[in-house]
C-alpha cells in the first residue's frame, strides 16, 4: 500500500494549479442518497465518513451562486471513502426542473467510473450476487474491461492487474480495509471516464490549466483495446491524463450519435464534479481567475458548522462543460471523526507531481 506520508517530495507544482496536491473526490448527483450509499459500501466496500444536508437556502440566491443550481434546490450529501487513495462525494438534490435521466456514455457529461481488481472472474461474481447489472457477453478476453451498470445506472467497469499505459498511476497491492473489498478484490479506482464535446479542448484546458500529464491517445475505431469501451458504444478518440499522484482521468470524444450536446446540471442525476485537494484555495482561486473560460463562483468560503467544519472551498465552471471544485480540508480536526473510524482519503505528503 502507499505510504502517502513517506513519498513525497519537496518540490512544489511545476505547472498547472498552484498548490496542488491531488484529486481529492469524484462526485456524482444519484436518484436515492441511500441506495447509492447501500451500494458503494455493502457491494464496493466503501466506507461512510460523513453525511450532511439539507445544504440548502430557503430565501436567497446561495444555491445558485455557489453551487449552480436552482435557488431552491435542496441537497443531502455523503462522502464515501473507495479503496486506499479516492473518495466520492455523492449528492441527491430535490431542484425545480431536475432531469432525471442520466446522459449516455456518448453524450456530452457521460461519464464511469473504473476500477482495479486484483481478479476480474472474482469481482464479477462478487458484482453479479449483489445484483449488478453486467454489460455485454459474460465472456471477457483476458485483460478486457468489464462493463457493468450501478443500481442507479451509472457506469462501472473492472479492470484486473496487468500491462498499463506508461506513466499513469496503478493501483497496487493493498491491505483490504473490510471484508466487502476482500470479497471483491479491490485496489482502488484506477480512473474516472468523462465524455465532451471537444476532445483537443479539453486535453488542453486539462494539461495546460490543470498541470495533467497525458500518458494514451488513442483514435477511437482503430484502437485495438478490446473491450475498452461499453458494449454497443460508439468507439471514439479518447485521451487518458495522469492527475496528480494517485489518479488518472480519461477524455472521451462525443460521439457522432450523441442525444445531448451538453453536460447535465448538477443538481441533475448524472451532474458530476471533479475537485482538487490545494494548500491554498485563495491562491489556486486567484490564478483559476485569469484563465480563460473559467468562472469561479463567488469567492472562497470555509464551513463553519457541520462535519466538515473548516472546510475552505470553492466551485468553478470551466470552458470544457465539466465542473469542478477547489478544497482544503483540516484533516485531522474535522468534526465528523469524533463519530467514526472511517478517514477521508487524503494526499498526506504528496505534492502534485510526486510518481510514487
Amino acid at each position: 500500500m502507499l505510504n502517502t506520508g513517506t513519498a513525497s517530495s519537496s518540490t512544489p507544482v511545476l505547472s498547472g494549479l498552484p498548490t496542488a496536491r491531488a484529486v481529492d473526490h469524484y462526485a456524482f448527483t444519484v436518484p436515492h442518497l441511500d441506495e447509492a450509499i447501500a451500494y458503494v459500501t455493502g457491494v464496493l466496500g466503501g466506507e461512510l465518513c460523513y453525511r450532511e444536508g439539507p445544504v440548502e437556502d430557503p430565501v436567497g440566491d446561495w444555491m445558485t451562486r455557489k453551487l449552480g443550481v436552482h435557488p431552491r434546490a435542496t441537497a443531502q450529501v455523503a462522502l464515501v471513502r473507495l479503496g486506499p487513495y479516492s473518495n466520492l462525494e455523492l449528492f441527491q438534490y430535490t431542484a425545480p426542473g431536475q432531469s432525471v435521466a442520466p446522459p449516455g456514455p456518448n453524450d456530452v457529461g457521460g461519464h464511469h467510473l473504473a476500477l482495479a481488481v486484483a481478479d476480474p472472474d472474482l469481482a464479477e461474481e462478487h458484482l453479479r450476487r449483489a445484483g449488478t447489472v453486467r454489460l455485454g457477453p459474460p465472456d471477457a478476453l483476458d485483460g478486457a474491461r468489464r462493463w457493468f451498470l450501478t443500481p442507479w445506472g451509472m457506469l462501472l467497469s473492472l479492470r484486473g492487474p496487468g500491462p498499463r499505459s506508461h506513466g499513469s498511476f496503478v493501483p497496487g497491492p493493498v491491505r483490504y480495509a473490510n471484508a466487502v473489498q476482500r470479497s471483491l478484490g479491490l485496489l482502488g479506482v484506477e480512473h474516472v471516464g468523462y465524455t465532451v464535446a471537444d476532445l483537443d479542448a479539453a486535453t488542453a484546458f486539462f494539461t495546460d490549466v490543470l498541470g495533467a500529464e497525458p500518458v494514451e491517445h488513442t483514435e477511437g475505431a482503430t484502437d485495438g483495446a478490446e473491450g475498452h469501451w461499453p458494449p454497443g458504444v460508439e468507439r471514439s478518440r479518447r485521451t487518458l491524463l495522469r492527475t496528480g499522484p494517485t489518479a488518472n482521468c480519461e477524455l472521451t470524444q462525443s460521439g457522432t450519435g450523441a442525444l445531448r450536446s451538453r453536460p447535465p446540471g448538477n443538481s441533475d442525476v448524472g451532474g458530476h464534479h471533479l475537485a482538487f485537494y490545494v494548500d491554498d484555495v485563495d491562491a489556486a482561486a486567484s490564478y483559476l481567475r485569469e484563465q480563460r473560460g473559467v468562472r469561479l463562483m463567488g469567492d472562497p468560503e470555509t464551513i463553519t458548522e457541520g462535519p466538515i467544519a473548516g472546510d475552505r472551498w470553492l466551485y468553478f465552471s470551466t470552458p470544457i462543460g465539466i465542473q469542478m471544485e477547489i478544497i482544503n480540508m483540516p484533516d485531522g480536526t474535522l468534526p465528523y471523526e469524533t463519530l467514526t473510524s472511517a478517514r477521508r482519503a487524503t494526499p498526506g505528503g504528496l505534492r502534485w507531481h510526486d510518481r510514487p
